[in-house]
């Protein structure tokens, strides 16, 4: 099998080869550390869900859409010292960021979030003139010839690139978190008004694509839960996202793609019904911080739900008894069962070894392979 059959095989709950052979990312300051612990310095870890054969990792690969603000604000330094600075970046937000411990674009801590760019229906409408999906900057610009490689690709192609889209997650980049979450009460028909035009915004943008290239998947990037709960209700989700979900799931079917995806850190379990009566059909990454137990969610909505991820970044810092540990803890039974592909819950962070890594590769392979706590 290749990457592609093997992912589509996977995601149905069908017969592979082996699961997929993927990871998500990991913090640059994580590289910069296992540079100094034996990592060649010419190994490209931009982003590794993409592929890498340094590590053996199968390539994925998304449409290169443009679906964020055209043009986007200008970043403008307001304020700085030599441990801070406050900049309106090219989301329009006010940031207040610690320099300290800074890599390439990856911070140690997150910033701070003063102000949003919205803040009523005015500024509502303002913002949406940044959102054309006509724009010719949508598309690439030699966009055919891309059309023709894709045609002939044997790796698995996503819609848009992780993080690129959600319905939730562009309110929260709007409005802020607090914003977001207390509109649907003080103006539900304004939260209905954005979420329309987010929605026919993507349909727009996304037609010339999957009419010219045969998409395998879709994903969803939402992040609307904290450690112990969603930061909406069921409820809240029914009346505004449910409805929204179901008209982009059934533009997404009507042009093949089946799977479909949501990626959430924190705890989404209270969501999950929800989810898979809106038409999505796998879940990531499955923060273990957070208490999402894949083997709770695979006994209550087996084939209904496909899994990537789950495996505890926490447990990659410890020692390799941990390490083996956590991979035995769930992975085997889930692979028994079908749909699930095993990752770590996240961006791996600097506190993992070079060494630690390494050995988690090498037990996985193993464990996939089954030769491994058999």
């Amino acid at each position: 099998m290749n990457s592609r059959e093997r992912f589509l095989a996977c995601h149905r709950f069908q017969a592979v080869d082996h699961v997929p052979f993927v990871e998500i990312a990991m913090w640059e300051q994580t590289i910069v550390r296992w540079h100094k612990e034996g990592m060649p310095q010419d190994v490209d870890t931009s982003f590794v869900l993409n592929g890498n054969e340094y590590f053996g990792f199968e390539r994925w690969e998304y449409l290169p859409l443009n679906v964020g603000m055209v043009p986007t604000f200008e970043h403008q330094v307001i304020e700085e010292d030599e441990h801070l600075v406050l900049f309106r970046g090219k989301d329009g937000i006010v940031h207040r960021a610690l320099k300290d411990g800074m890599v390439g674009s990856t911070r140690a801590s997150m910033d701070q979030y003063l102000s949003f760019p919205v803040t009523d229906r005015i500024s509502f409408l303002e913002i949406k003139k940044r959102y054309n999906a006509k724009s010719p900057i949508r598309y690439p610009h030699w966009w055919p010839d891309q059309v023709r490689c894709y045609q002939l690709r044997d790796y698995p192609l996503a819609l848009t690139g992780i993080g690129g889209f959600g319905l939730y997650s562009m309110l929260r980049n709007w409005l802020g978190t607090e914003n977001a979450c207390t509109l649907f009460y003080d103006n539900p028909a304004l939260a209905e008004e954005m979420l329309d035009f987010l929605t026919d915004f993507f349909i727009e943008l996304t037609t010339r694509a999957l009419r010219e290239v045969e998409v395998d998947w879709y994903n969803y990037f939402e992040d609307f839960a904290f450690k112990t709960a969603p930061l909406i209700s069921p409820a809240i989700y029914r009346q505004f996202l449910l409805p929204r979900y179901r008209r982009i799931n059934a533009h997404l079917q009507r042009h093949g793609v089946d799977i479909i995806s949501l990626d959430s850190d924190g705890n989404i379990e209270a969501l999950l019904p929800l989810i898979v009566e809106a038409g999505i059909n796998q879940i990531c990454p499955l923060e273990q911080a957070a208490g999402m137990d894949a083997l709770k969610i695979r006994k209550q909505y087996g084939s209904a739900l496909a899994m990537l991820g789950g495996i505890d970044k926490r447990e990659l810092a410890k020692g390799q008894r941990e390490i083996g540990r956590e991979l035995l803890r769930q992975v085997p039974t889930l692979l028994e069962t079908g749909g699930y592909i095993p990752t770590v819950d996240h961006a791996i962070p600097p506190d993992v070894s070079y060494q630690n890594f390494l050995y988690y590769l090498d037990i996985k392979t193993k464990i996939l392979q089954g030769h491994y706590g058999a």
